[in-house]
């Protein structure tokens, strides 16, 4: 039987994505307001906000955009304050904000595996712990978290990237053990390779035409034989 989306209703529901001005994000956020959901999102800088509102609003889209960083413990105590005087209580999270360095383990230095981990796991942790409060008031919540393939795997250049994102999935699991009670339900999502600006550089010709060895490792056992990319 197929799904109805008419039947999947998010209205009145209030839905924070962090990292959601492009992207995947900017394509969840978009289907929840397809919804029915007010829409909040974050970027670190006015400037990356501002570029995110202008596509939300060429989209009809009406998104809250706002200036915060989420590895900042006091700047995203004070993101959710601003969303519920705004917006309301948050009943969705969706911790999508993430970064990759990819630089071989030799020759990664601890500075930068640090940065990963703060921003794709710390933050995650940060924010979940921000939002929980008041959806254990409210009597419900939901938080995604996006992982990745390489929650699962490893390959060369990815040390920091896949370590945290292992980590995010089993921060995802205690999540769900000290909170389902309460009637918040975590889970955590792994897309595969999406057609991004983080990803570009994987789909980059070589000197020689042909393609990166990563996509053509991908495009191969894809069935489309192409990577996807995030709906418009």
């Amino acid at each position: 039987m197929a799904f109805d989306m008419n039947k999947f209703s998010l209205e009145g529901k209030v839905a924070l994505v962090t990292g959601a001005s492009y992207g995947i994000g900017f394509a969840i956020a978009s289907a929840f307001a397809a919804a029915g959901a007010k829409i909040a999102f974050n970027d670190r800088t006015q400037e990356a906000v501002d570029r995110g509102l202008a596509s939300y609003k060429e989209a009809g889209i009406e998104a809250h955009g706002y200036v915060a960083d989420v590895t900042d413990e006091d700047a995203v105590a004070q993101l959710v304050k601003d969303i519920e005087a705004d917006l309301g209580t948050i009943d969705i999270l969706v911790n999508n904000a993430g970064i990759i360095k990819r630089i071989p383990m030799l020759e990664m230095s601890a500075k930068d595996f640090r940065q990963v981990i703060d921003v794709d796991l710390n933050g995650p942790f940060i924010v979940s712990k921000a939002v929980l409060p008041g959806m254990i008031k409210k009597g419900h919540g939901k938080i995604i978290n996006i992982c990745s393939m390489m929650s699962e795997l490893g390959r060369e250049t990815v040390s920091a990237y896949a370590a945290a994102k292992g980590g995010l999935k089993m921060l995802t699991r205690n999540i769900c053990s000290e909170y389902g009670e309460a009637n918040i339900q975590c889970n955590a999502i792994g897309p595969g390779y999406i057609a991004t600006p983080q990803t570009a550089p994987l789909r980059e010709r070589q000197p020689d035409g042909s393609r990166h060895p990563f996509d053509a490792f991908i495009v191969a056992k894809t069935p489309a034989a192409r990577c996807p990319s995030p709906p418009p």
